[in-house]
């Protein structure tokens, strides 16, 4: 399925809906039409656990091509949000996690040039999410070099406190797609929050595609344009540590809890590793996709 938290006019409260072709189905409403309770938002959803996307599929298939009056709305008609539109705690980012990448921060950015022998962690807060369409703000008192970073972004089904690598993608409710926007000189003795943390510094969507639709998430092609030029273009399979990884580790120390968000690390082509440099600025469109997931297009904007 392919989840999304949408708008249906601008003063309206963000809702959880399905998206169908070209149709957005409301899940609360077509989940009251089948005799099921289910939410109105994706934290809500998630909490649920499986149960509650076995009661989605049944009512879905109960009703596809004859919706509940109200239930379906066309998708050009809805503004799409961030798919949690606030997290409840900070994204997982994953620094270094491409070989290539690694190779081209340490020729630009002052990074070790040998792989890390383990995932390299860093945070985004919530505040730093916004949804397709929205704009990124290119502040200049603080930054003169605004860079980009595609990311296949996971998001937790399930609690997972020391869970195996062999056990963690069972934890996995979905993915979706992130941009891990920086401000390459907003770097402080080697910590990255100030750089990557910064307010809209997180665009993310359009959706959510549930785990059981994508399967190995280490198949998938992700790619990157500034004014439709293209900028990254790889594939999952290239990471340096894989999401069992990742998850692994992290919940080794930190649990993971339903509707946490990890952000898995980008390929290279990033504007720091050009030569010469490249930088986002306002006027600028960035457009970024992961394979069977969908994309997101931003603007730069002066703030």
């Amino acid at each position: 399925m392919r989840l999304v938290t949408y708008r249906s006019v601008v003063d309206a409260a963000a809702r959880l809906g399905v998206l169908e072709a070209d149709l957005v189905i409301d899940v609360e409403r077509l989940g009251a039409k089948a005799g099921h309770a289910l939410p109105a938002t994706m934290l809500g959803f998630i909490d649920l656990g499986p149960a509650a996307l076995d009661a989605l599929r049944d009512a879905l298939d109960a009703h596809r091509g004859r919706w509940p009056v109200g239930a379906a709305l066309p998708a050009s008609n809805v503004k799409l949000l961030a798919p949690i539109p606030r997290p409840r705690k900070n994204i997982f980012g994953i620094g270094l996690n491409y070989v290539e990448h690694v190779a081209e921060s340490a020729r630009t950015l002052d990074t070790s040039k040998e792989l890390p022998k383990q995932p390299v962690i860093f945070s985004k807060p919530p505040t730093s999410v916004i949804g397709p369409g929205d704009a990124i703000e290119h502040n200049a008192k603080i930054t003169q070099q605004l860079d980009w970073e595609v990311e296949l972004a996971v998001i937790i089904g399930r609690t997972a406190k020391r869970v195996s690598e062999e056990d963690a993608l069972s934890h996995v409710f979905g993915y979706s797609v992130m941009i891990d926007v920086s401000a390459r000189d907003n770097r402080r003795a080697g910590q990255w929050i100030y750089s990557k943390g910064q307010d809209t510094f997180a665009p993310f969507g359009p959706c959510i595609v549930t785990a059981d639709e994508i399967g190995d998430p280490h198949t998938l092609d992700l790619w990157l344009t500034v004014n439709g030029q293209t900028k990254q273009s790889s594939n999952t399979k290239h990471m340096l540590f894989k999401i069992p990884t990742l998850i692994s580790d992290i919940s080794a120390a930190m649990t993971l809890e339903p509707g946490d968000i990890i952000a898995s690390g980008t390929p290279d082509g990033v504007g720091a590793g050009r030569t010469p440099q490249e930088w986002m600025w306002p006027g600028d469109v960035v457009e970024a996709g992961v394979a069977r997931i969908g994309t997101i297009r931003h603007p730069v904007v002066a703030v």
